[in-house]
């Protein structure tokens, strides 16, 4: 099965494209040759700026910690949800998206069919056995223009895919490390989340899984 392929294949060969939808494609194995730098890259932003989990403004705290790095990071609180310029924890900058980072997403995208991308923020989230995230719209940037790009990183997850309207119907697709999925055009709005993540074990990140959001936020 492709499913089975090793975590530490370089091999472009073993890299292929899956349609999600009319606008929205996965690239399976895209990052895998990148999967080594992007880690080291996400321990020194830790170092900086270190997980949290978030509160939404009804006042929940969010199963899944984050992070972020670049021109701005995505914080939520009982003020709303937004972009800033600043970590909220440490008052500081966001640390800088490694070029690394800047240059994946671009390539990535340009693979999907979404020339000229140009991220400005990358959210970088950490789930755990019993993590999920629920279905939801990114719509917090001011150009809807510029597609998504998502990075899987460590133990499997079931990424949820629907349409523009919460009661559409929703598609369950497995994600793998070193899977990226890219959305945008008609799909852009489409509203996508994460099912409860399930106990497995990887050979570089343990029981846990990262995903790298890449956004132009404005």
């Amino acid at each position: 099965s492709r499913m089975n392929l090793s975590l530490f294949d370089n091999d472009s060969s073993s890299e292929w494209s899956e349609v999600l939808s009319q606008g929205a494609t996965i690239l399976r194995g895209f990052a895998n040759r990148y999967a080594h730098a992007l880690l080291d890259e996400i321990a020194q932003i830790e170092r900086a700026a270190p997980f949290r989990k978030l509160t939404t403004p009804g006042g929940y705290q969010m199963s899944v910690a984050m992070t972020c790095c670049g021109n701005l990071g995505w914080v939520s609180d009982q003020y709303g949800y937004r972009y800033s310029e600043y970590d909220p924890v440490s008052g500081r900058l966001w640390p800088l998206m490694p070029g690394i980072f800047k240059n994946m997403a671009i390539e990535a995208a340009a693979k999907a069919g979404y020339a000229d991308f140009l991220p400005d923020s990358c959210l970088i989230n950490r789930y755990l056995p019993g993590n999920k995230l629920s279905l939801h719209q990114d719509k917090d940037e001011l150009d809807y223009s510029a597609p998504i790009v998502s990075v899987s990183l460590g133990i499997p997850a079931v990424f949820l895919f629907g349409g523009s309207r919460r009661n559409d119907p929703v598609q369950r697709t497995l994600l793998m490390h070193g899977d990226v999925v890219v959305w945008g055009g008609q799909a852009r709005l489409h509203y996508h989340g994460v099912a409860t993540v399930k106990h497995n074990e990887h050979a570089l990140l343990g029981n846990q899984r990262l995903n790298l959001t890449f956004r132009k936020t404005r």
